[in-house]
């Protein structure tokens, strides 16, 4: 496996990485057995990049434990990353935000609990709270990195403002946003600044939630409790146009004698050294599959006949207004 560099303070990691949330949330029922086994098949491959969060878990820590549980043999061979920033303690956990310093302070103490760890490789700021101003979220991750507990500081979800005005307190090793052939948003205007700052990008759901896996189905076939069911590209018009937009990928990829998996996952990684993808999986073989594409590289013809394609990006909004509502751009 590859490694990269994330941001200038130097945090080495494999070029792909294991997204867990998918093995506690989102995606309907799971065994945490399963979970346990693929994050050691990951490491086994080369990966030792993992990333989960206090969300993940809603409130339990459950998603951060199972992590913790399945790295503990070698914990030192690998870079962790969790997040804080959702408000877990209301009726329904996560619709609210908080990032005070010592809410900020309790996230990391209990992360470091449930990961079974003396410090977290990498801490985010999942989403951003209007009521506490960055250089202050900033800060208060800067004196638990003083303090041993936190190595490098990290942000989700905002713009390109919030980002400088972070990075002058404290500086920002990475930002994950959700990056894929269908969703590019962040090309405009946040990727030149991170850039700029020399800052690493860690895509999330950079297989479109699994549309660009080569194995998807309309919305209404998927279980209560997997949020495909109301997903926008998912729904009718949309789900037709990246059907279509996905078929003509696979075809791609069959001429390459990859997976569109693959093939998603080697268009991310062309577009830039500073970029880390971090796929999630249940599945051991879908992990297989996905650390293949680290070593596979596309020429100009592919990534041109890939712009033919989705010249923009799918059909459909990544997220409900209510929720967009929250990802600052200022």
């Amino acid at each position: 496996m590859q490694h990269r560099t994330l941001g200038q303070q130097g945090l080495r990691v494999s070029a792909l990485g294991l997204g867990v949330m998918g093995m506690t949330m989102a995606y309907g029922p799971s065994r945490d057995e399963d979970g346990i086994s693929t994050i050691r098949r990951a490491h086994q491959l080369g990966v030792d990049f993992f990333d989960t969060a206090e969300l993940y878990g809603q409130g339990t820590g459950s998603n951060e434990t199972l992590l913790g549980n399945a790295v503990e043999g070698f914990r030192d061979e690998v870079v962790l990353a969790t997040k804080f920033g959702f408000d877990m303690t209301s009726e329904t956990p996560g619709r609210g935000v908080n990032s005070r310093p010592e809410n900020i302070r309790r996230v990391a103490e209990n992360s470091l609990r449930y990961l079974r760890t003396d410090r977290i490789d990498l801490f985010y700021q999942h989403i951003s709270d209007p009521d506490v101003p960055a250089d202050e979220v900033a800060g208060t991750v800067g004196e638990l990195m003083a303090e041993g507990k936190v190595r490098y500081f990290g942000l989700s979800n905002v713009g390109s403002q919030y980002i400088r005005r972070a990075h002058a307190v404290t500086p920002v090793t990475a930002l994950q946003y959700e990056y894929s052939l269908f969703e590019r948003e962040v090309e405009d205007e946040i990727l030149p600044v991170l850039r700029e700052l020399g800052i690493g990008l860690v895509p999330y759901s950079p297989l479109g939630r699994g549309f660009l896996s080569g194995v998807v189905k309309p919305a209404d076939e998927y279980p209560e409790g997997d949020m495909r069911r109301w997903d926008e590209r998912w729904q009718g018009e949309n789900y037709a146009y990246n059907l279509n937009a996905a078929e003509q990928l696979r075809k791609l990829a069959a001429t390459k004698s990859i997976t569109p998996a693959q093939l998603a996952l080697a268009w991310l990684l062309a577009q830039g050294e500073d970029v880390v993808p971090i796929p999630g999986t249940r599945s051991a073989v879908r992990l297989e599959e996905n650390a293949g594409a680290a070593s596979m590289t596309l020429d100009e013809a592919d990534l041109a006949r890939v712009r033919e394609i989705l010249p923009q990006g799918s059909a459909g909004a990544r997220y409900p207004a209510s929720i967009m509502a929250g990802f600052r751009t200022d």
